[in-house]
């Protein structure tokens, strides 16, 4: 079976994730978005609601699965026996540091291998990061998250 794993935070899951994911499920026998908790980076939401969010978004895809984790990329890749681990590139501003991910993975498990896709350029621009930031002043960012996503970011920018 052809496995990719499509890693990130997801905090929240966009419409440029989305469609990556559905690009890889084009590509591969299985994809499995991989929910990093990332703690350091103080997420809005729990791994649980990162993870449920994102199952919602990708149920129409019969070959994606969601799950979240908390160790080492390319132990938890090894260990669901992907083949590959799938990054995104939103512009050369990214490449470097991909780049340098790709090769310290490389490093770690010879056998996997990085995949870079790009998202549609509609969604090019949108970052999680960005999202939040808009959302928590007070902006529409319907158009960039699914919509059950943007239906919790509303609540959880009211309880602020």
């Amino acid at each position: 079976m052809r496995r990719i794993i499509y890693p990130g935070t997801f905090d929240p899951v966009t419409n440029g994730h989305i469609d990556l994911v559905e690009r890889a499920s084009r590509l591969f026998d299985e994809v499995v978005v991989a929910i990093a908790s990332s703690e350091r980076k103080h997420p809005m939401f729990s791994l649980d609601e990162r993870v449920a969010m994102t199952r919602v978004a990708v149920e129409h895809l019969d070959n994606v699965r969601v799950t979240g984790f908390n160790r080492l990329l390319v132990d938890f890749a090894e260990e669901q026996g992907a083949i590959a681990i799938l990054r995104g590139l939103r512009a050369v501003s990214d490449f470097e540091y991909e780049f340098q991910l790709a090769n310290m993975n490389r490093a770690l498990a010879e056998r996997l291998e990085s995949i870079f896709l790009t998202p549609a350029e509609r969604f090019s621009y949108i970052s999680s990061s960005l999202v939040k930031e808009i959302g928590s002043l007070g902006g529409d960012v319907s158009a960039f998250v699914p919509e059950h996503v943007w239906d919790i970011l509303r609540q959880k920018f009211a309880q602020r």
